[in-house]
């Protein structure tokens, strides 16, 4: 109750935001001009509309280049240039990638490193809700397919270079999984068999996808593990961005929908409020050295039981690493 009430009242928590902070005000701190954040580079899935094109903006206004990862290259070229109308000397760099393909990821990370660009920031920002049953190019569930597994590969690719980048600029990377407050939807562990998932059997598009957001933050804690184990200078957290009605939301469209939307519209956040926490989780100096957190409002936050069960993670680790051997 206190946090629900802490909730819509924006009250501020200890680090100084709350639900109502914008992107642009927890990265104040921060200028395009400032040596903390121009020589930083970020990736971001899913940059070409809603939070993760708000986040492409902010981050871009705070002097970080920004390679906007997406599927839709028009949308993309619409953001790049509403980013570049409104700050002139934006370093933004659009590449296709789809998550639901295990080639096209691996195409996308070839294209990545070709640019011989740094990797300081990886935001795993894209995620899709389907109603209907579909499956991914290899025949995976496609909501577990695009919004854990596609980043889990992307991730793994990744991971070795944002090491690198760390070890030689002396700035910790920082990766950010975001995930839901849905996943605590998902209560037990009978109901996350990774094998009926990933078939979609007894498929319903809300469970699906409060199990994938689970998925999010258990991939944060075990990679967190690894990293702490290697001493490795890169952390890696999970973020609920809050409910924003975003094109996932937008998904669930009909009259009663709108309804509710109507009504509950004082308790939606802003695209700006929405993409604020993967922002302060992305620049904040208060985040350094945390590492498989979750963050709710620009704040620490308490996740489900399930989704801080260290067995669980490393399970779901290993079972997501033997399906990717089947395919490579």
């Amino acid at each position: 109750m206190k946090g629900t009430l802490r909730y819509l009242a924006g009250i501020a928590g200890p680090s100084g935001f709350g639900s109502n902070s914008t992107a642009e005000q927890v990265t104040h701190q921060h200028h395009s001009s400032s040596s903390s954040s121009s020589n930083l580079t970020a990736i971001i899935t899913g940059a070409s509309s809603g939070i993760g094109a708000e986040t492409a903006r902010v981050l871009a206004k705070r002097g970080v280049k920004v390679v906007i990862a997406a599927r839709d290259i028009k949308k993309a070229k619409q953001v790049k240039e509403k980013i570049q109308k409104e700050i002139p000397n934006a370093k933004v760099v659009i590449l296709e990638i789809n998550l639901s393909s295990f080639a096209s990821i691996h195409s996308f990370c070839s294209h990545f490193i070709a640019l011989d660009l740094p990797l300081n920031i990886l935001i795993n920002n894209a995620g899709v809700f389907s109603q209907n049953l579909e499956f991914s190019q290899e025949k995976i569930e496609m909501t577990f397919a695009t919004n854990y597994i596609g980043h889990f590969l992307l991730t793994e690719i990744l991971l070795e270079k944002m090491i690198e980048t760390a070890e030689m600029s002396g700035i910790e990377g920082r990766i950010i999984n975001v995930s839901s407050v849905i996943h605590s939807w998902v209560k037990n562990r009978d109901a996350f068999h990774f094998n009926d998932i990933i078939k979609g059997t007894n498929y319903n598009g809300t469970r699906a996808y409060a199990r994938s957001k689970l998925a999010n933050i258990l991939h944060a804690k075990e990679i967190a593990r690894q990293l702490k184990a290697r001493n490795a200078r890169v952390t890696i957290n999970a973020v609920h961005p809050g409910i924003v009605k975003t094109g996932i939301i937008r998904g669930h469209q009909g009259l009663l929908m709108d309804s509710i939307f109507f009504i509950a519209s004082k308790l939606l956040k802003s695209t700006s409020q929405g993409a604020s926490t993967t922002c302060y989780v992305a620049l904040s100096q208060k985040t350094e050295g945390g590492s498989g957190k979750y963050f709710a409002d620009c704040n620490e936050s308490k996740c489900s039981r399930l989704a801080n069960d260290e067995l669980e993670a490393q399970k779901l680790w290993n079972q997501t690493q033997a399906l990717l051997h089947n395919y490579f």
